[in-house]
């Protein structure tokens, strides 16, 4: 079992940043992905980026440029570092792991993007 909690989110302007951090726990191995996905209202989840152990990214096109994501190996963190962010960047935003055992959520965490 892997727990993931995320925490970083809130209420910000257009053009603003925010970093997203999500805390994992648990039989974390070292071989696994980690990624963050988001949620809008009415809309269905959608990757944001992921990244593996190896640090190898990949990013949704509607961010690359704008955000950044990262992994602390050694203390099993995931973080999103969120610049420029635009109204439709609203959504919750939601930390994944998989592993060849399976994949874990965390509970997730609002950012709202407005002025």
């Amino acid at each position: 079992q892997v727990q993931l909690v995320e925490s970083g989110g809130g209420l910000v302007r257009p053009g603003g940043s925010l970093r997203l951090s999500c805390a994992a726990s648990g039989t974390v191995y070292s071989i696994s992905v980690m990624g963050w996905y988001r949620q809008a209202p009415g809309k269905e989840r959608e990757l944001v980026a992921t990244v593996t152990n190896g640090w190898e990214t990949k990013h949704a096109d509607s961010v690359k440029g704008r955000f950044t994501i990262s992994r602390d190996n050694a203390r099993n963190i995931l973080l999103l570092q969120m610049n420029s962010l635009k109204s439709e960047d609203t959504a919750v935003y939601y930390c994944n792991y998989r592993d060849k055992e399976g994949q874990y959520w965390g509970q997730g965490t609002q950012v709202t993007v407005s002025s």
